[in-house]
């Protein structure tokens, strides 16, 4: 690693860290509504669901794929069915990239 990329690297970590630090140092002091509170347990799914689904949905091109041909859409359906039958998460996330991966490679030998 370079010299510039070192100074680079150091640089948005020092940026990261002056803005998000003060929020962190004051939020034993800052009061919010309960509503607002309850709200933002909504936050991170709302934000996973805003970055996956595009990419299960759309995995090449602008186009929605909804066939057999999108291994993506497999391995998630397959997922959440598994995550459904078994409320284990780890299982749920290895049965889905497994399947993911085998339809993957059978659509690569069979096309």
């Amino acid at each position: 690693m370079s010299k510039q990329e070192f100074c680079l690297i150091g640089a948005m970590a020092v940026v990261t860290f002056l803005i998000r630090y003060p929020l962190l140092a004051f939020s034993s002091q800052i009061n919010l509504p309960p509503q607002l509170i309850e709200a933002l347990k909504y936050l991170p799914p709302a934000i996973l669901t805003a970055i996956v689904v595009p990419e299960i949905f759309m995995p090449t091109e602008n186009k929605i794929i909804l066939n057999y041909t999108n291994a993506k859409l497999i391995g998630a359906i397959s997922t959440i069915l598994i995550s459904w039958r078994t409320k284990n998460l780890l299982l749920a996330i290895i049965g889905g990239m497994l399947i993911f991966f085998v339809w993957h490679w059978l659509l690569i030998q069979f096309n």
